[in-house]
C-alpha cells in the first residue's frame, strides 16, 4: 500500500513537473507576443490622440478619421485651453436630431475661434489677410453624408482664371465696381472651404437675394449679401461686433453659409434647404426662389466649363506655334 502511495506521488511530482516546463516555456514563447501587440496598443494609443488632435485643430483634410473617433466639440475645448468654448452644447447631427435641436444649434449663443489662414488661390488676395473669427467649428458639426452632393464644392472655382470669369459676369450683370464684386467671389471661395459647401451655390444665392449689393434690406429684416434675417440672427453677430456686421461680405457671408448648410442637411435636399432658406419651408411652393437660385447655379457651372475649355485651347495654341 505504502509503496503504491509512493508511486501515484512520483507520478503526481513528475506531471506537475511537466506542466510547469510546459508553462515557462510558453510563457518564454509567448513573451514577444505580448510584447509586440503591447507595442502595438501604445502606438494605436499615440495614432489615434495624434489624429484627434489633428482632426479640427489643424484643418487637415486627411486626418477626418478624427472626427468619427472624437466629438469635434470635445477636440474644440482641447485645443481652446478645455475654456468651454461651445456654451450652446451643441451635439453632431445625426438621423434623430430633433427640430428643436437644430433651432439651437442655428439661433443658439456660441463662441466662434479666430479663423486660420488658409493657402488658396484667390482673385482678391487680400481677403485671405482679413482677420476674422471663424464659423467652422459649428459647420464642421454638420456630417458631409446629409449634404445633397449638389451642395458640396466641386473645386470649379479653384482656379483663378474661373474666379475672374464670374466675376466680370456678374460685373456687367449688374454694372458693380471691379473691386467689389472680386472681394464677394473671392471671399465666397474663400468661405465656403472654411464651411465646407460649394461656392457657385453661395455666389448664385447671393446674386438672387441681393443682387450682390451687401446694403440691400428686405421689408422682413433681412440684410446683406446673403439676406440673413439680421433679428433672428443676431446672436450669431454678436462674435462679430453685433448686428452692425451684417453689411460687412466677410460676416454676412459667413453666416448665410453656415446656416444654408444647416438648413439642406436637415431638409434633406438641395432644393428643400433653399425653401427653408427663403422662408417657406412650411408653404406649399417657394414663389420659384429655387428654381432662380439653381438657374443662377448652372449658370456660373457653365462659366467656369467655359474658362477652362477656353484655357485648354489657348494653351494648345502657345504649344503649336
Amino acid at each position: 500500500m505504502s509503496k503504491c502511495l509512493t508511486n501515484n506521488s512520483n507520478a503526481s511530482q513528475l506531471e506537475q513537473s511537466f506542466f510547469g516546463l510546459a508553462q515557462a516555456a510558453l510563457i518564454r514563447f509567448m513573451d514577444p507576443v505580448y510584447r509586440g501587440v503591447h507595442g502595438l496598443l501604445i502606438v494605436g494609443v499615440f495614432l489615434i490622440v495624434g489624429l484627434w488632435l489633428s482632426g479640427n485643430g489643424t484643418n487637415a483634410g486627411p486626418f477626418d478619421l478624427a472626427r468619427i473617433l472624437v466629438p469635434d466639440e470635445a477636440r474644440q475645448m482641447f485645443w481652446q485651453g478645455a475654456t468651454g468654448s461651445s456654451q450652446s452644447g451643441l451635439a453632431a447631427l445625426d438621423s434623430q436630431t430633433s427640430e428643436q435641436d437644430i433651432a439651437h444649434i442655428i439661433y443658439g449663443r456660441a463662441s466662434f475661434p479666430m479663423l486660420k489662414q488658409e493657402t488658396i488661390a484667390l482673385l482678391n488676395p487680400e481677403v485671405a489677410r482679413i482677420q476674422v473669427k471663424s464659423i467652422s467649428h459649428l459647420a464642421d458639426q454638420i456630417p458631409t453624408s446629409k449634404i445633397d452632393p449638389q451642395a458640396l464644392d466641386s473645386n470649379l472655382m479653384g482656379p483663378v482664371q474661373n474666379q475672374r470669369a464670374v466675376a466680370e459676369f456678374f460685373e456687367k450683370k449688374y454694372g458693380l465696381d471691379k473691386s467689389k464684386i472680386e472681394e464677394y467671389v473671392s471671399n465666397a471661395v474663400l468661405i465656403s472651404r472654411e464651411v465646407k459647401i460649394d461656392p457657385v451655390l453661395l455666389l448664385a444665392v447671393m446674386s438672387v437675394e441681393s443682387n450682390f449689393n451687401p446694403m440691400t434690406k428686405s421689408e422682413a429684416g433681412a440684410e446683406g449679401l446673403m439676406q440673413v434675417m439680421t433679428n433672428v440672427h443676431k446672436e450669431k453677430y454678436a462674435p462679430y461686433g453685433g448686428v452692425a456686421g451684417a453689411v460687412k461680405p466677410e460676416v454676412n457671408i459667413r453666416i448665410g453659409a453656415y446656416i444654408l448648410k444647416y438648413l439642406i442637411a436637415t431638409s434633406g435636399s438641395l432644393r428643400n434647404g433653399l425653401k427653408f432658406y427663403v422662408g417657406a419651408g412650411n408653404a406649399d411652393n417657394d414663389g420659384g426662389y429655387a428654381d432662380k437660385v439653381m438657374a443662377e447655379r448652372n449658370r456660373i457651372i457653365e462659366l467656369c466649363k467655359s474658362s477652362q475649355n477656353n484655357k485648354f485651347a489657348l494653351n494648345g495654341k502657345k504649344e503649336r506655334s
